[in-house]
This record gives structure tokens, C-alpha cells and sequence, in this order.
């Protein structure tokens, strides 16, 4: 599904722990790490995306999170020349994100990358706040600074709760 301006709507997910960790995965048979995120399908909510995807690349239920905060409103970017496939009908420029801050509330057991028939991370760890940021494609570093920035005062709740 792509919008009428070429950006494909998605959803990014960032769980936490309750050090403050965020989880952050490496991408199977790459050298890229960055936060699980996916699709959002036709006739299907944000949030609703959220725990599919969730499932599909963390392995995790909806039962083992709790939503702590989500972005306002859409945050885009754009792929770069060389990964826009022109040949594809719409063609997609880029992706817009609803970014979720979730926090982890079962044990580090019930993750699983591997649940999917086609996994999407082949590791995992957990790193600090502003890392990602730094790691991920150039191309989604001010998508990452944006959603962190807007998310951050989200967990101060949790950390709270888990201490």
C-alpha cells in the first residue's frame, strides 16, 4: 500500500527494557542494525500493526508489552536514488512511520527472532538509548532522532514502575 505522495505507511517499533535498554536488531544476512518495523496493511490500525509485526519479527504478544507512548503524527523519509525500484506500480519514494514506544513487561525468554518463517533479524541486544541513532542507515537517522526525541519523556513512567 502506497499513499499518493509515493510513501508506503509503516510502523516502527521500539520495546525497552527496564534498565532503559532499547532492543536493537541485527538484520539477517546483513551488516544493518535497526528497530523492528513493517508494514501497515488495507483496513488495518497502527496499533494493530504494531503487534502483528511485533509477533512476526520479536516473537513477542501483546501480553508481554505495555504501549507506553506513540508518535503524534507521521514521520517520513526518503530512500535514497539507488533503492527506489522505478519499475514497481505505485512507485514508492519512501516510507511514513507511526513510531510506538512499548515497554517489555515479560522476561527476555519470550523473545524470539527466529519465530517468523521469515525472520527478519538473525540477533539481538539491547543498547543504549541514543545508539541507534548513530547505527542505523544514514537515511533513517533523523526518522530515529525524531521518534526518540518525541518518545523519550514516555518511559520515565516505566522506569519508575520497574525500579
Amino acid at each position: 500500500m502506497i499513499d499518493s505522495d509515493g510513501y508506503r505507511p509503516n510502523v516502527g517499533i521500539i520495546i525497552v527494557n527496564k534498565e532503559g535498554k532499547l532492543f536493537w536488531g541485527k538484520r539477517i544476512q546483513q551488516d544493518a542494525w535497526q528497530f523492528p518495523q513493517g508494514g501497515i496493511r488495507e483496513n488495518e490500525t497502527p496499533q494493530q500493526a504494531v503487534f502483528r509485526e511485533l509477533k512476526e519479527e520479536v516473537g513477542l504478544e501483546p501480553s508481554d508489552v505495555r504501549v507506553l507512548g506513540r508518535t503524534e503524527d507521521w514521520i517520513s523519509y526518503d530512500l535514497p536514488k539507488h533503492l527506489i525500484r522505478h519499475y514497481s506500480q505505485p512507485v514508492c519514494i519512501g516510507q511514513k512511520q507511526i513510531w510506538f514506544m512499548l515497554g517489555l513487561e515479560s522476561g527476555v525468554e519470550n523473545i524470539n527472532v527466529a519465530h517468523h518463517e521469515t525472520p527478519e533479524f538473525e540477533a539481538w541486544d539491547w543498547v543504549d538509548y541514543w545508539r541507534p541513532v548513530q547505527e542505523v542507515v544514514s537515511f533513517k537517522q533523523a526518522v530515529y532522532h525524531q521518534a526518540l526525541t518525541e518518545l523519550e519523556d514516555s518511559i520515565k513512567t516505566f522506569w519508575l514502575n520497574k525500579a
